[in-house]
């Protein structure tokens, strides 16, 4: 009996280890594929000259990656649910780590995109599908804790690669912004090896050959739409509104195709679940308000205040640091707190973060950049957590994995429509505010040159005030762009009261109220 009774808690202590070295083997798998999606803008004006490319041919380093990347992620939610999770989550760290060491060697341009492509279409599978795989292998009791280490990967992920790429980059090579995804992704590998236990496929659901053809070309081309737009002038290049056209023409075809197919390449009964169709919207909007700060702020910082790329980083690392500490905060909370709650705080204080970003200027300090990063930092995880917990409540465990790839899909095309409207937007609004603050600078407004102290002219009195009109017309944009963010984030807290009471913590409190009774009746004598 006691030797029962030991074999028994030695196989349970076993399985929970099992269990978070499995949590740890995903988070990795995470951050391997949130990391390179920025860790390489840092180190493109080296590899450009390394690879004796233009700025326009280096472009194609990211888009190339950007775009093969978001033609896959569909199709990840089909391959996981016909293979199985685990054998799909192996191929695809195993192909993106070997797709990184290529890159390292690339020898020329055409071998780098090639190789990037690589990395994207093998890295499509790791955000979501290690999503699903931890509500896969864990009680709901324990979603909370799960979900808030694979949103640290997600969350810390695109700040800590600018910070990265620039140390290595700097410190070594460019080629080291790839060489550092071996030993990360040999360890998750080996780990995902030795926890994640063999599974069954759930289904043998056809595969939509004509569906996947229709997304795929719809978001690949709207993905290299974004990409490209502020390099060809937007609408004014014919490629674009070429791209533009038939992106909207594929998605056309794809939404009649889904209607009327028999087994269409997304379950349409997805989205009759109130919820999960109103968290893919709020999601979408949660993808423009995480990423877009955190490629404009950097932007910001060295344009108008001259700080390197690492120092940028290092000032951002309080958005990072205040992610962690929130993510554990809000996993405590997910099961004894109404998730719309915490969702409406999350975005409420992102809101007020990005307002205070609004008032940032050539002369803010270091401090406000701390106290603002560290507020904005608590306030993501909030809205990320809430909306994924909120998304997955109502929804059978059968379509996890295709939930959590559309998730993923809409956070990461949010992200790019997000970022890419808001550098257009203040690359103009930049030109805009400069010719209206020139106006004041004529030679006829005497008593503006008195104060320079010489007159207008060809002279470096004039070169300079010329200079700080351009730089305080940018950080006007700017404040613009933040703005903007500002308003659009507090105008999706409505959606929130559309959503259903999630069905999280009432399953936590279930259980719970079934281990008390249980425990009553084993007290009872017999």
């Amino acid at each position: 009996m006691i030797a029962g009774l030991v074999t028994n808690l030695t196989i349970a202590a076993s399985g929970l280890r099992s269990r978070w070295l499995l949590a740890a083997a995903t988070v990795l798998a995470t951050i391997l594929y949130a990391v390179d999606s920025t860790i390489v803008n840092v180190a493109l004006p080296h590899m450009q000259g390394s690879l004796q490319a233009t700025q326009d041919q280096a472009a194609w380093i990211v888009t190339g990656y950007i775009v093969v990347g978001a033609i896959a992620t569909p199709l990840t939610g089909w391959l996981g649910a016909r293979f199985g999770l685990r054998p799909v989550l192996l191929v695809s760290i195993a192909g993106f780590t070997v797709g990184s060491i290529l890159c390292g060697l690339a020898s020329d341009l055409g071998q780098m995109v090639a190789f990037r492509m690589i990395q994207g279409a093998f890295g499509a599978a790791l955000v979501p599908l290690s999503q699903v795989v931890l509500l896969q292998e864990f009680p709901r009791s324990s979603h909370g804790r799960v979900m808030a280490l694979w949103g640290i990967g997600v969350m810390v992920g695109p700040i800590l690669g600018p910070t990265l790429g620039g140390w290595l980059t700097e410190s070594f090579s460019w080629r080291w912004a790839f060489y550092i995804n071996l030993p990360i992704g040999a360890i998750a590998w080996l780990a995902l090896m030795a926890a994640m236990p063999k599974s069954k496929p759930q289904g043998h659901r056809p595969f939509d050959l004509k569906g996947f053809l229709f997304l795929s070309l719809s978001v690949g081309l709207f993905q290299l739409m974004l990409d490209r737009g502020e390099t060809k002038d937007w609408f004014q290049s014919g490629e674009i509104m070429a791209e533009a056209l038939f992106a909207g023409l594929f998605l056309y075809m794809f939404i009649v195709h889904l209607l009327t197919a028999k087994n269409p390449f997304i379950d349409i009964h997805l989205f009759r679940d109130r919820n999960f169709t109103i968290s893919l919207l709020i999601q979408t909007g949660i993808g423009a308000f995480v990423l877009s700060p955190s490629v404009l702020l950097p932007s910001f910082l060295q344009q108008l205040q001259g700080y390197t790329p690492s120092q940028a980083g290092a000032l951002m690392a309080s958005r990072g640091l205040a992610s962690i500490v929130a993510m554990v905060i809000s996993g405590r909370l997910s099961n004894h707190i109404d998730p719309r709650k915490l969702l409406v705080l999350g975005l409420a204080v992102v809101s007020l973060s990005l307002w205070l970003m609004a008032s940032f200027s050539i002369d803010t300090p270091e401090e406000q950049f701390v106290l603002v990063g560290l507020l904005q930092g608590f306030g993501i995880p909030l809205a990320f957590l809430s909306v994924t917990f909120v998304a997955f409540a109502t929804l059978p465990d059968s379509s996890r994995t295709e939930a959590g790839v559309l998730l993923t899909l809409v956070r990461n095309i949010g992200g790019s429509a997000g970022i890419s409207m808001l550098v257009a937007l203040i690359a103009r609004s930049a030109q805009v505010n400069q010719s209206y603050l020139v106006e004041h600078f004529t030679s006829y407004t005497t008593s503006r040159w008195q104060t320079i102290g010489s007159p207008p002219g060809a002279n470096g009195a004039t070169f300079g005030i010329v200079a700080e009109i351009g730089r305080q017309g940018l950080a006007i944009a700017y404040s613009n762009a933040f703005s903007i963010l500002a308003a659009a984030t507090l105008a999706s807290i409505p959606l929130v009261f559309l959503l259903r009471l999630s069905r999280t913590a009432l399953h936590s409190k279930n259980v719970n109220v079934s281990t008390k009774s249980n425990r009553t009746l084993q007290s009872q004598p017999k």
